[in-house]
This record gives C-alpha cells, sequence and structure tokens, in this order.
C-alpha cells in the first residue's frame, strides 16, 4: 500500500521540477511513511511514497526494469504475482526483487496495456515506456484503488489522493457545482467527476494512455458479468462451491511479509473471514472493533463472540462524540471530499489501533452489494411485486389521491408508508432511486437556491445507466449498479480512512474472480424470502455462530441523531445556519431552519441530512476557504451549553 504521484509534459521540450513532484509526494506521507522515491527525466516526473508490505528491504520505487527502459509506481497487491514470475522469468526476465511491483514491470514488457488482464488483486499504477514515450495509468477492477488526475493544456498530473494534485498547482480548489444535486441525492459523485473543477477519477477497470504521437486514450478493460446462471443446481451445492472460491480468496489475501489482522464487526461478513483466516496463520489471528458507549450503536459483544469462537487475539475502542466530532476536520481533509457515510470516522479510530499492531488488515467489504444484504434490496423488491397489480388496476387520479393521504399521516406511519408502493412511481428512478434518496428531488427543488443546477443533469444518470446494462430482474440490476457506483465510494472511505492511520486494507470478498461467479448467481439464492445474503450463510453455517448467522444486520451504526439533537446541536448551528454557511448562497435559510428544527424537535430524523450538510461546509471551509482542519476542531468538537 502505496502513494503515487505524477507529472507528464505534454511538451517534450519542458521539464518538470523536482520541488514540486516533492510536494506532491509528501503531502501523502501517511500512505506511506516507510520510504520515498522520485524519478525525474525531462517532460516526465515520478514519485512514491512506499508502506512496506512485500519484500520490505527490496521492492522501492519508482523501479525500473533491467535496461530502464520502463518505469513504473504502484501502490496496492497482486495476489497472484508468484505465480506469474517463473513464466516470465522463462521468457528471459531477471528478477532482482521479490516484489509484486517488477512482476508488473515485466509483464508489462510482454503483454503491453493489455498486462492489467492478467494481474489479480488491487492496483493503481503508472508505467512509463521510454522507447515509445508513452504512459500508462491503470486502475483494478473493482476501484478498491483509488487514482486520481487532471488535465491542462500544457501536462498532465496524476495521484493517489487529490490533495496531491492541488499541491501540485496551478490546479486550483474550485468547487464543481455541477455535481452538488447528486451529493444531496446519493451521498457521493459516481462516475468520472469529483467535488473539484478539473480534477477526475480513472474509473474502475479502465486504463488512460497518453503519447504525443495517438495523444490521450482511454480503454475498459473488464465489466461484470451481465447475466445469470440458471442452471439446476441446489442452494447446498451452490453454497459448498461458494465455500471452495471463498476460501481460496482468503488464503490469496494473506499474502504478505508483515504481521495482519482483521476488521471484526460482530456481523456476517467479517465473522465468516475471521473463521476462515484462523486456520490458515500458524498464530491467533488480531481482530479489530470499534463502537460507542450508546446502546443502540454497540455491536462490540457479537465482535467478541465471533472473535471468542476462533480464538482470535481481540482489541477494541470505544469513541467518544468528544472524538467524533473534534477528528471530523482531519479525516475530511484526508478523504478529500465529503465524507459520505458517518461510518468513515470509527473506522478511521479502529484502523489507529489496529496499526499499533498490524500493518495489513482483511475486512468485509462488498459482501452486502454481493449478497444482496442491505434493506433496499428487500423493500424494493417487494415494492415492485405489490405494485406492479396496483399501478396497473388503479386509476392514476386515485393512485394520487391516495399518496395526498399518507403526506398527511402521522410519524412513523407516513415514513414507512412514503416507502412503499403506495407512494412510489414505477421503475428504478422512482422504486430505488429516489426512494432511498437522502434529498429527493422534490425536497432539492425547495432546498437549493440555483434551480439551474438541477435541471443541468440528472443525478442518478450513472447509477441508471449502470442498472440497464444487466438483462436480469430488479436486483440483479440494483446490485450490478451498486457494485460500480455506492461500492466505489465505501471503497474510497476504507481506502483513505486505512491509510489516514497508514494500514493497508484488503477485501477478500472483491477477489474478481470470485466477484465474476457471484453475480452470476441467481437472487433467489441470494435474498430468499424476508432472509438476506442467504447463500453465503448457508456456505458459513458450520463455521460462524448460531447468534451471528441470525442477527438482524446493524451496519456500522453511528448514533448520530441523538447527538445532533442534544449535545452537539452547536455543530449544526455554525455549519448548517452559521453566517458564513449561509453567504454561500447555496441553499434557501428557510428550508435548511425546518430541517433542524424538525431534527431537534424529533418531528423528523434528519440526521442523515444534517450530516451531509455539516460535511459540506466543513470541505468547504479547508479546501475553498484554506482553512487549517486543526482550527476547526474547536468549532466541531464544542458542545453545546
Amino acid at each position: 500500500m502505496c502513494a503515487i504521484v505524477g507529472i507528464v509534459q505534454l511538451d517534450p521540450r519542458e521539464r518538470v521540477g523536482d520541488v514540486r513532484l516533492k510536494r506532491m509526494r509528501d503531502v501523502l506521507h501517511h500512505r506511506g511513511p516507510d520510504g520515498a522515491g522520485l524519478w525525474i527525466e525531462g517532460p516526465v516526473g515520478l514519485g512514491h511514497r512506499r508502506l512496506a508490505i512485500v519484500d520490505v528491504a527490496g521492492g522501492h520505487q519508482p523501479m525500473a526494469n533491467e535496461d530502464q527502459t520502463v518505469w513504473i509506481v504502484f501502490n496496492g497487491e497482486i495476489y497472484n504475482h508468484a505465480e506469474l514470475r517463473p513464466e516470465l522469468e522463462a521468457r528471459g526476465h531477471r528478477y532482482r526483487t521479490r516484489s509484486d511491483t517488477e512482476t508488473i514491470l515485466h509483464l508489462y514488457e510482454e503483454e503491453g496495456e493489455r498486462c492489467v488482464e492478467r494481474l489479480r488483486g488491487m492496483f493503481a499504477f503508472a508505467v512509463w515506456d521510454r522507447t515509445r514515450r508513452r504512459l500508462l495509468l491503470a486502475r483494478d477492477r473493482l476501484g478498491i484503488k483509488p487514482l486520481y488526475y487532471a488535465r491542462t493544456d500544457r501536462e498532465l498530473l496524476f495521484a493517489s489522493e487529490i490533495k496531491a494534485l492541488l499541491a501540485a498547482s496551478p490546479i486550483r480548489a474550485e468547487f464543481n457545482e455541477a455535481v452538488l444535486p447528486e451529493y444531496l441525492a446519493t451521498r457521493f459523485v459516481a462516475g468520472e467527476e469529483t467535488f473539484f473543477r478539473g480534477i477526475r477519477k480513472l474509473l474502475p477497470g479502465h486504463t488512460l494512455s497518453w503519447s504525443l504521437a495517438d495523444g490521450f486514450r482511454e480503454r475498459r478493460y473488464w465489466r461484470l458479468p451481465v447475466t445469470t446462471d440458471d442452471s439446476p443446481v441446489e442452494l447446498q451445492e451452490r453454497a459448498s462451491h461458494l465455500r471452495t472460491r471463498l476460501e481460496g480468496a482468503v488464503r490469496s489475501y494473506l499474502m504478505s511479509d508483515v504481521p495482519l489482522g482483521l476488521f471484526l464487526s460482530g456481523g456476517l461478513d467479517s465473522s465468516g473471514l475471521a473463521a476462515l483466516m484462523a486456520p490458515m496463520v500458524k498464530e491467533p489471528i488480531r481482530t479489530f472493533s470499534v463502537g460507542f458507549t450508546e446502546r443502540e450503536a454497540n455491536e462490540l459483544p457479537y465482535a467478541r463472540l465471533a472473535a471468542s469462537s476462533v480464538g482470535a487475539e481481540h482489541r477494541e475502542v470505544i469513541v467518544s462524540p468528544e472524538q467524533f466530532f473534534k477528528t471530523l476536520p482531519r479525516l475530511i481533509w484526508h478523504e478529500d471530499e465529503p465524507l459520505a457515510f458517518d461510518s468513515s470516522v470509527p473506522l478511521y479510530f479502529v484502523s489507529r489501533l489496529a496499526q499499533e499492531h498490524v500493518k495489513v488488515v482483511l475486512t468485509g467489504e462488498g459482501a452486502d452489494e454481493l449478497f444482496l444484504g442491505y434493506p433496499w434490496y428487500r423493500v424494493s423488491l417487494w415494492n415492485e411485486r405489490l405494485g406492479g397489480p396496483y399501478w396497473r388496476l388503479v386509476p392514476q387520479m386515485l393512485r394520487e389521491k391516495v399518496s395526498g393521504v399518507i403526506k398527511r399521516l402521522p410519524n412513523p406511519v407516513r415514513r414507512y408508508a412514503e416507502r412503499s408502493f403506495l407512494a412510489l412511481h414505477p421503475g428504478p428512478r422512482g422504486l430505488f432511486y429516489e426512494n432511498f434518496a437522502v434529498f429527493p428531488e422534490a425536497l432539492q427543488r425547495t432546498l437549493v437556491r440555483d434551480k439551474g443546477i438541477l435541471t443541468a443533469r440528472d443525478p442518478y444518470a450513472v447509477g441508471l445507466r449502470c442498472f440497464t446494462e444487466h438483462s436480469g430482474g430488479i436486483l440483479e440490476r440494483m446490485s450490478h449498479a451498486d457494485l460500480q457506483t455506492y461500492l466505489v465510494e465505501l471503497l474510497m472511505k476504507q481506502d483513505q480512512m486505512s491509510m489516514a492511520a497508514s494500514v493497508e486494507s484488503r477485501v477478500p470478498y472483491l477477489d474478481h474472480e470470485l466477484v465474476e461467479h457471484v453475480v452470476t448467481i441467481p437472487s433467489q439464492y441470494k435474498l430468499h424470502g424476508w432472509q438476506t445474503k442467504a447463500i453465503l450463510r448457508e456456505s458459513l453455517r458450520d463455521l460462524v455462530p448460531r447468534e451471528i448467522l441470525t442477527r438482524k444486520k446493524m451496519g456500522f451504526p453511528v448514533p448520530l441523531g441523538r447527538w445532533l439533537r442534544g449535545p452537539y446541536r452547536s455543530v449544526v448551528e455554525e455549519f448548517v445556519l452559521g453566517p458564513r454557511t449561509l453567504q454561500r448562497k447555496l441553499f434557501q435559510p428557510s428550508e435548511l431552519m425546518r430541517l433542524v428544527e424538525e431534527h431537534r424537535t424529533g418531528t423528523r430524523n434528519h440526521a442523515v441530512r444534517l450530516w451531509l450538510l455539516v460535511n459540506l461546509e466543513v470541505w468547504q471551509r479547508i479546501f475553498l476557504d484554506g482553512e487549517d482542519p486543526a482550527l476547526l476542531r474547536r468549532s466541531v468538537s464544542l458542545p453545546a451549553s
């Protein structure tokens, strides 16, 4: 796990300055505290910071091939590099290290841009081919490792985090206001754009190349399967096949020359990994969990149960509300964009705990999207089934009257009725996206002052495009979309919060060969009646304690609503209703006051909405106003009097 940066001047007569490249590299010190490297040759410069995991003594970067005609900077892990090495040595390549970085180099020499198609793992890398005067940028299939870039008329810049691009100047931090509706609806920005005007993501499963002769070329080298395996195979047999594949993925992901552990939430996904991992290592596995003092937000008893069942060496950390809010500005700086999920904060604290004992952790990220673990899959399926006859048989005028009645119902009846087919429009936009939007389009129309922003683009465009790619039913299509949008944001949270503590996180459920198998399993084997993840539960039935197999999903809960209503309502007053926020003229003050007042009195729970608004303002103060995150800690962490 490392950080990569680079500059390529489009005019070959120009030269990259070392001071500028070092500034880009060293702002990412947290991603690689074990070492730093720099290579500059005329119009090209590559920089690297290293967190040493494999071949600790060797493996320094930037790295060159035998005759120094190809150079690379690489972030990630290639789990099949030991399998590829004999083949490459047989073709005459002479290895000087044991690192997976060198395998990418030699594979590129043999297969060029298509080398990515043979790599199994998580990666973001840049290769400079001196002979062809060509740059190749590549990102792994699922988007586990980040890679950002910016193009001007003079140069191409790239980096593992946005802050490194900003450190390069003349890239200026400007708010890309066009993404605001999508952020308000979904919490994040899918697709290539970011919150910064002119800064883009390289999409998962893509490469981007540049040469003076050919210019810029982007290629998608991998796609999720879009069909299902409808062969008549029983659940138990499918579960057995899944177990074998999952065991193989976990075994591969244990590759390391340094200590490793596991983030353990006490849910099915991480508990299953613990049970699979324990017999594969010599020592007791090291597990790490995080919780809060509030009962409704504490999964620690389940984590202890899972740890005890496999004989793990278990450690925990409790996060206080003061710690939560005090750390928030720094974590927004680390993530470069507003935090989509409040669970990012406890993830950072458990990463910091893990860093005291290990350098690598396994996590259960990705299982919910693969095995239909989220509540919205179940809700959307039943809304589609019940809504079909309703929309077909009930006249539209009557449906509108029913919808009007629902709006006048008392809470919490209204909250559930609004999520039902009685109040929804048919199709993926109504059933899925609008139904689970934080700020649905109707609410955005009353909140956002500039109506032109709202009409400029569809906030669900990327998700809807992914949804329609698949040929299956609503569940297959929802999963297909989530794996390319929602999950990518979760992976950025996972990467940047763990790297903020200099810890590498690995995601065995997202081994691409396992993913290619699981996405073809029909949805009835995943969502069985009201039971989510049915096939995963069956495959782990003899390994995971029964209490965990049958428990209700909590999903890293944070008691945010209670805090913002009570002791930390001053955070809302400052960052949602404060004068600096209102001066930006993004939102209607009266609508902001309504949200705050309804939440304060308990009329409605607007915790997630207020979280997005708070994050957006803190992000603007840090990146647009240039305020030091350390100075923001006081106004964020002071409890209300």
